[in-house]
C-alpha cells in the first residue's frame, strides 16, 4: 500500500517497519494535542434517537472530554449542546437522561430552552439593566450533527466534511450494526440503558483491539470453554464462522476498519439461538429474509470494527456500539450501547439482554479478559526504560489486497484474508496511520485530499 512518510509524526508511527512508539500511549503532551487535533475535528458518536423519542427528552453524552447534551426540542429538532453554562461554566444538566422544558444552571440560575436559547437570567433588569443580549449567550452547539438510522453523530469542526463523506465506503459496514437482523433498513433500538465504567489505560488500547486484533485469542480460551454463546458453544456462533472466510478490511483514506466473515454462496446459515422455539424461529426467519433481501451481501457476517477515532462496532451478537472516551493519557471511560431489533418479540430481547451481560461490559466474561490486557500493558509502558522500546505491528505487512473477490462477492476496501494467514495487524496499522495523519495535518484538504479536489472543480 502506498503511504506518505511525511504523514508520520516525528517517527512515532513508523509504518515502513511496523513499529509504533509507546510514547503515543503514555505522553501527557501528546494526549493534550490529541484533544485538539483529533477529538475537536473528527465525527464522534453521541447517542441514539431511541433515547430521546419525545420533545424535551435529553441524554447527557461526551465528545472527547467535553460533556454534551443530546436533546430533542419542542419542534422535534435534535440538538447537541456543550453542557456548560455561558455565565461561569457550571454543568446545566447533571442528570444522565430525562425530560425537561428548560436546563437551569444550579450555580447562578441562568436557564436555557431545549433549543439552546437563553430564556432566563436572574436579576436581568436590576443587575444587567436589561442590556444583556440573551440571543448571543445561548448554549454552545456543535458545528454539525448527523442522524443515520437512529444513530446521532456530531463534530465541533465547521470545516469537517459531511458525515457520509467522513464514512466513505465504510458506510456499508456500519449498516451491518444498524439494520434489522432480517436485512431491512434501520429498525434497531437501544436495549435498556448505557453501561459506563473506567479502565486505567489510554483510549487507543481498546480502539486498536476492536479495530481487529485477531491475535489475542489465547486471552479468551477460558470463556470459549465455558460456552456462553447463543448456540451454546464458544463465545459467539462458532459454526457459521468455521464455514466462512475470515477477513480484515480497512480504508486508509478514512481510518475506519472492521472484520467480516463471508459465507460460501451455496452455504445456508447454520442453526443457532436454540434458547427457545420463539427465539430460534425469530432468528431462522431473519437469516432467510436477509439472504433474500441482500443477495450476495447477505453472506457477509459482521465482526468487530472501529470508526475513527473511538467508536467501536460489534455487528454480530453481542450487537453493540462502544465509545472509548479519553479521560487523560492514563484513563479511559467506556460507554457501551446494546442494540436489538425494535420489532423483535419481547422474549428475543430478554434472551439477548442476558447474553449481552454475559459477554460484554465490566461484568462480561470476554471484556474482563480484554480489560486486564489493556490495563497491564499500559502500566508496563509508563516507565522511562519501557518507553525506549517500540511496539511491533509487523504482522501481514505487504499482503493486503485491493478489490478482493471470492465466490461471486466483491468487497470494498483493502482486504487481508485471514483464512490461511490466521492473524494480521493490518487493521491496527490503519488506525495509527490515520491517527498520525490527524496529528500532522492542519486542515481537511490534507486529511481528505480527494474531497478537496472535488470541491475545487
Amino acid at each position: 500500500m502506498q503511504h506518505s512518510e511525511a504523514a508520520y509524526r516525528k517517527g512515532l508511527v513508523d509504518l515502513g517497519d511496523g513499529m509504533i512508539s509507546r510514547e503515543i500511549f503514555v505522553s501527557e503532551a501528546i494526549y493534550r494535542e490529541e484533544l485538539e487535533r483529533v477529538f475537536a475535528r473528527a465525527w464522534l458518536f453521541v447517542g441514539h434517537e431511541s433515547q430521546i423519542p419525545n420533545p424535551g427528552d435529553f441524554f447527557v453524552s461526551c465528545m472527547g472530554e467535553e460533556s454534551v447534551i443530546l436533546c430533542r426540542d419542542r419542534a422535534q429538532a435534535v440538538h447537541v449542546f456543550l453542557n456548560s453554562c455561558r455565565h461561569r461554566g457550571m454543568k446545566v444538566c447533571r442528570y444522565d437522561e430525562g425530560n425537561t422544558t428548560v436546563f437551569t444552571c444550579p450555580y447562578h440560575g441562568w436557564s436555557y430552552a431545549s433549543d439552546g436559547r437563553l430564556v432566563g437570567v436572574p436579576y436581568f433588569r436590576e443587575a444587567y439593566h436589561s442590556r444583556l443580549d440573551r440571543a448571543q449567550w445561548g448554549l454552545v452547539e456543535v458545528a454539525q450533527v448527523a442522524r443515520y438510522k437512529g444513530t446521532v453523530w456530531a463534530t465541533w469542526d465547521p470545516a469537517a466534511p459531511s458525515f457520509f463523506d467522513y464514512l466513505g465506503a465504510f458506510r456499508a459496514y456500519l449498516d451491518l450494526s444498524l439494520d434489522s437482523w432480517d436485512g431491512s433498513e434501520g429498525g434497531s433500538e437501544i436495549l435498556a440503558g448505557v453501561q459506563k465504567w473506567l479502565i486505567p489505560c489510554n483510549w487507543k488500547f481498546p480502539a486498536e483491539n476492536f479495530s481487529g486484533d485477531s491475535y489475542h485469542n489465547i486471552s479468551h480460551r477460558s470463556v470459549d470453554l465455558v460456552g456462553i454463546g447463543p448456540s451454546g458453544s464458544g463465545r459467539r456462533d462458532m459454526t457459521e464462522r468455521q464455514l466462512a472466510r475470515r477477513l480484515q478490511i480497512s480504508f486508509p483514506e478514512y481510518g475506519h476498519q472492521t472484520g467480516v466473515y463471508v459465507l460460501p454462496a451455496e452455504e445456508p446459515v447454520p442453526p443457532a439461538y436454540q434458547h427457545s422455539p420463539i427465539v430460534a424461529e425469530y432468528f431462522a426467519h431473519c437469516e432467510a429474509e436477509r439472504r433474500q433481501r441482500r443477495g450476495e451481501w447477505g453472506r457477509v457476517i459482521g465482526s468487530p470494527g472501529e470508526i475513527f477515532p473511538n467508536t467501536a462496532l460489534h455487528p454480530r451478537q453481542p450487537r453493540t456500539i462502544a465509545v472509548w472516551h479519553p479521560r487523560g493519557a492514563h484513563q479511559t471511560e467506556v460507554w457501551r450501547w446494546y442494540l436489538v431489533d425494535a420489532a423483535a418479540p419481547s422474549e428475543v430481547k430478554a434472551f439477548l439482554r442476558d447474553y449481552y451481560i454475559r459477554y460484554s461490559g465490566p461484568g462480561g466474561l470476554t471484556e474482563q479478559d480484554d480489560m486486564e490486557n489493556w490495563n497491564y500493558a499500559h502500566a508496563a509502558s509508563r516507565g522511562p526504560i519501557a518507553r525506549r522500546y517500540p511496539y511491533n505491528y509487523a504482522q501481514g505487512m505487504g499482503h493486503e489486497i485491493a478489490n478482493w473477490e471470492w465466490d461471486g462477492l466483491a468487497l470494498p476496501g483493502w482486504v487481508m484474508d485471514l483464512t490461511e494467514a490466521k492473524s494480521s495487524e493490518h487493521n491496527l496499522r490503519n488506525l495509527y496511520r490515520r491517527w498520525a495523519q490527524f496529528m500532522e495535518a492542519d486542515d481537511w484538504a490534507a486529511l481528505l485530499p480527494d474531497r478537496a479536489a472535488r470541491a475545487a472543480e
